[in-house]
């Protein structure tokens, strides 16, 4: 691209930036609208510092009722960050297949996770191959902050270390027939001055529910509250997740985020090239079987 394209459109994207930032503002005339940090420079990074879970790649138990899978408690999962400061060994994920929320045929899957692992393989998600990570496991992505950027007719969330990107779109209804999707059709609306909704449906079966590799089945329905706490410090997130064709009960799970100030976003490519190392039994990179022009 020329250099004074590439000075074009960085212009606009500012441009384009700075009136979107104006919207909060001008919305509270008629109704209160939660502010996420509507800056290039303004983020929210997942976990909890000096917890056993500072990456946040885990979801926090809820407030309340049936929660996610977690770890099987004589193979707790060390996250690198904690292992780090502690001076202990970081760890895979085991999961308690014990949950009572786990429908058989999902506990047969973690269970032939559980084997790899305990075998001594190195398992990860397909996130870490490049993979989108799905909803609710959208709230797992670790290490780089999420971005919020709002509209007077939807909000995108946007993953800064990949550029995973989610659309969700406000005050709408779903679509009568959605078509299966890696992030799925989400729609939202705002709450009580503080809050945002999301409803997702539609999504596809190539993801799982969280870092254990919990499958789930075309029925998952996804409400995701984010809530605006500590004076606009931090956020929290809490998913409840229903999915009679993998789960025994609707379950919930909860994130915390952290304000942080690293942006604005800089390009950040997943994978510079399709080789696989140390011939583990991971996820092919995504490559594409056509050119885009």
């Amino acid at each position: 691209m020329q250099k004074g394209i590439v000075t074009c459109v960085a212009t606009a994207a500012l441009a384009c930036a700075a009136a979107v930032a104006l919207w909060p503002a001008l919305a509270a005339e008629k109704a209160a609208i939660p502010n996420f940090g509507m800056d290039s420079k303004i983020g929210w990074l997942a976990g909890v510092p000096g917890s056993k879970d500072p990456l946040g790649d885990d979801f926090l138990p809820p407030p309340d009722g049936p929660g996610p899978v977690a770890s099987d408690k004589d193979h707790p999962y060390i996250d690198n960050q904690y292992a780090a400061r502690m001076g202990i060994q970081p760890t895979f994920h085991v999961a308690d297949l014990n949950n009572p929320i786990l429908q058989p045929w999902v506990r047969e899957e973690l269970r032939k996770i559980n084997k790899r692992v305990l075998a001594g393989e190195a398992v990860f998600t397909p996130k870490e191959r490049c993979w989108p990570i799905g909803v609710p496991a959208w709230l797992l992505y670790p290490a780089q902050p999420v971005y919020f950027l709002q509209t007077p007719k939807e909000v995108v969330l946007i993953w800064s270390e990949d550029r995973m990107v989610r659309h969700i779109y406000l005050n709408e209804k779903h679509s009568a027939n959605v078509k299966p999707s890696w992030f799925g059709e989400s729609v939202g609306h705002y709450e009580n001055g503080d809050t945002l909704v999301i409803d997702t449906i539609g999504l596809n079966t190539r993801t799982f529910v969280d870092q254990f590799r919990t499958p789930h089945s075309e029925q998952l329905h996804v409400v995701e509250r984010y809530r605006i706490i500590e004076d606009g410090k931090a956020l929290e997130a809490i998913a409840t997740v229903d999915d009679p064709g993998a789960f025994t009960t609707p379950w919930r799970g909860m994130q915390r985020y952290r304000r942080v100030q690293q942006g604005p976003m800089q390009e950040n490519v997943c994978s510079e090239n399709n080789e696989g190392y140390f011939e583990r039994a991971a996820e092919p990179i995504p490559t594409a079987d056509k050119p885009d022009f």
